[in-house]
């Protein structure tokens, strides 16, 4: 009997199990923003985890913007000194409507929100630790769990803690966090880079409209020249490989969020937008904030007015190659598991891996959900591709720790 065959035999006869976990996760409102409910959820996570055996501890976060009781559940498996991460994320983006966080079963599939990005993922993670454990695949290996709160509004208070605390092993082996990607490996991510910029005139009454100084219209003259360079970024292509030749472009977004803050019946006095930037790994941040600030500060002078910009997010991008040992690793343990090898692709958003990149680890997205019906109202997981998906985080545990 092959390995892959003994993993999947472990695996294959827990489906209601798995089943039943994903829909009490779904049941739990974690949506973020605003993020409420993590607290609730993170205690659940921990009596399941601690149900496993995998020594859960809650690490409590400090107080960040409106998330609710932000934790993140630490785990272990294995007593070995060689580790690899398991990362997850239990908070969902807002629901289209309150019925999907009631998991319905389809034709095979679980339907709600959460069950691709990523509950349903992080279910076959700790289905994998259990398979690697209790098949004996670990050796002197451990797999160290992070389930964090506010992965959908950057993660700053949940890895970025684990970052700065220094709780991320920088000798570990490997990282893996279980996106939606299809099938996919994501062995790269864009950086991001959100920008808020506003800008000054003077308010009057609409009737004397000659003594004020419009922002708005400041505003419409510095954002034209640089929806002008998103249409020139987005000719641009990354040499990394996407299935989309279309989607290689680097994306910016001028004006995703905008206002003046004043009533319709007078000239506004200010006026925001904001600038969403996803750069591709070839491009550096730092380059990045440079040429759109002296954009912004150009435009605004000719303008006749000045701007201020606020840096929201700054988040690096990260990439592994192909070749990678580990990465070889990881592709092996699902051609053994799906029956064909899989390929690599740079992620269109940013990931958690930049986390452990930055500390010079190999890290690296797989999941069963797919990206095209995550955050929708049809979102949903396929239940095989799920459990195929932890018996390919057995087989990687397995190989890992050879």
């Amino acid at each position: 009997m092959t390995l892959a065959t003994r993993i999947q035999e472990w695996v294959e006869p827990r489906a209601e199990e798995m089943a039943e976990l994903l829909e009490k996760l779904v049941a739990l409102d974690t949506e973020n923003p605003p993020g409420r409910g993590l607290g609730q959820c993170a205690a659940y996570l921990y009596e399941v985890m601690d149900r496993f055996g995998f020594a859960p501890e809650i690490i409590e976060l400090a107080p960040h913007d409106q998330l609710e009781e932000p934790r993140v559940v630490q785990g272990r498996v294995g007593d070995g000194p060689r580790l690899v991460y398991f990362h997850g994320h239990f908070d969902v983006v807002p629901a289209q409507s309150r019925a999907q966080f009631t998991a319905e079963r389809r034709n095979g599939r679980m339907y709600g929100r959460g069950t691709a990005d990523m509950k349903g993922g992080v279910v076959s993670m700790l289905y994998g630790a259990a398979a690697a454990r209790d098949l004996g695949l670990l050796g002197d290996g451990s797999i160290v769990f992070h389930l964090v709160c506010d992965e959908e509004t950057g993660s700053d208070a949940s890895s970025g803690h684990l970052r700065r605390a220094g709780l991320i092993d920088t000798s570990a082996l490997a990282m893996v966090t279980a996106e939606p990607t299809g099938g996919v490996i994501w062995h790269a991510s864009r950086g991001a880079l959100t920008m808020r910029v506003e800008l000054r005139g003077t308010e009057a009454h609409v009737g004397q409209a000659h003594l004020g100084d419009n922002a708005f219209q400041h505003m419409v003259n510095v954002a034209a020249p640089l929806n002008a360079l998103a249409k020139e970024l987005l000719e641009k292509r990354t040499a990394f490989p996407m299935e989309d030749e279309a989607a290689k472009g680097s994306m910016m977004v001028v004006g995703g969020a905008s206002g003046s803050g004043v009533n319709f019946n007078a000239v506004p006095g200010s006026a925001w937008f904001s600038i969403d930037r996803r750069f591709n790994p070839e491009e550096d941040v730092d380059e990045e904030i440079e040429r759109l600030s002296t954009l912004i500060h150009s435009a605004a002078e000719a303008s006749g007015t000045t701007a201020s910009i606020e840096i929201v997010q700054r988040q690096p991008s990260a990439g592994v190659d192909r070749a990678h040992p580990v990465a070889r690793l990881l592709a092996g343990s699902v051609a053994e598991i799906e029956g064909t090898a899989p390929p690599f692709e740079l992620c269109p958003g940013i990931l958690e891996t930049r986390w452990y990149a930055q500390l010079g680890m190999p890290a690296f997205g797989y999941g069963a959900g797919r990206l095209d019906v995550s955050h929708g109202p049809g979102e949903y997981v396929d239940e095989a591709a799920m459990r195929r998906c932890a018996a390919v985080y057995a087989m990687f545990a397995a190989k890992a720790f050879a």
